[in-house]
């Protein structure tokens, strides 16, 4: 019986690197992301490669409609889903008083409210047979507050916490929720939030598919959280030990932009 596997942001970068492994280990695949283009290259790479089937959707996760769109979609395909991996997200850059609503309200209905409406209509399918795996990629932003990014960085709180409350609920029904936490690493994600010039991502950054393997590898071993990198892994440490707000001014020295 094939498995199937439900990717958000599946056209670059950690969400590209993590369809390659679930096709590697046959699963078939459910691609969404904006790009078209981009989503019908990956099919055919993982069709030709791994000789899964695929099914893309070219869906904008801001837009409230898409998450029903989306599941009807599915449902219509007589598709069950094993394993959602709720990867698409972007971040808005700024002073909070000066970035603009509409974008941070679209980031909020990608980065928390899709990720959650997805995972309330997939899971109850995966409990309902007692096996299925839900990736939610956070970020080492979940836990600390991110003067510039303000707004981004209490999204991937959320996002850690929900994930790590919903991996509680879930023992005993073969269903696994995973926490990604990745730092900076190297995708479209820096240009789209304008954070090139941000001291966070002057330095090296890991690789997407570093990355998306220590995810897989984690979400499959049923942990709750999976923190890739050993300075990351320090980060909840020293966040634990040090003052509030000694450590939200260091986040924000990260964030400002470094001079050339």
């Amino acid at each position: 019986m094939s498995k199937t596997a439900l990717i958000t942001g599946a056209s670059g970068g950690i969400g590209y690197e993590l369809a390659l492994l679930f096709a590697r280990d046959r699963y078939d695949c459910v691609l969404v992301a904006r790009s078209r283009d981009k989503l019908d290259e990956l099919a055919a790479r993982l069709e030709s490669e791994f000789r899964v089937k695929t099914l893309v959707l070219a869906k904008d996760l801001s837009n409230p409609s898409t998450v029903d769109e989306i599941y009807e979609e599915v449902t219509a395909a007589s598709l069950k889903v094993d394993a959602l991996v709720n990867n698409a997200g972007f971040p808005v850059y700024g002073r909070f008083v000066e970035t603009d609503l509409q974008a941070e309200l679209e980031m909020l209905q990608v980065n928390v409210v899709a990720l959650t409406a997805l995972t309330k209509l997939f899971l109850r399918g995966m409990v309902e047979r007692g096996a299925g795996h839900v990736l939610n990629l956070a970020s080492t932003a979940a836990f600390v507050p991110g003067p510039l990014m303000a707004v981004y960085y209490a999204s991937k709180a959320y996002v850690l916490s929900f994930s790590e409350a919903l991996a509680n609920e879930l023992k005993g029904t073969g269903v696994a929720v995973t926490a990604l936490a990745p730092g900076p690493t190297r995708s479209g994600f820096q240009e789209r939030g304008k954070l090139e010039d941000a001291r966070l991502v002057r330095g090296s950054l890991a690789d997407a598919a570093s990355v998306a393997l220590a995810g897989y590898r984690g979400l499959m071993a049923g942990k709750s959280l999976v923190i890739p990198g050993l300075g990351n892994r320090l980060l909840p440490v020293v966040v634990r030990l040090s003052p509030r707000r000694v450590i939200t001014r260091v986040s924000r020295r990260l964030l400002e932009q470094s001079p050339h």
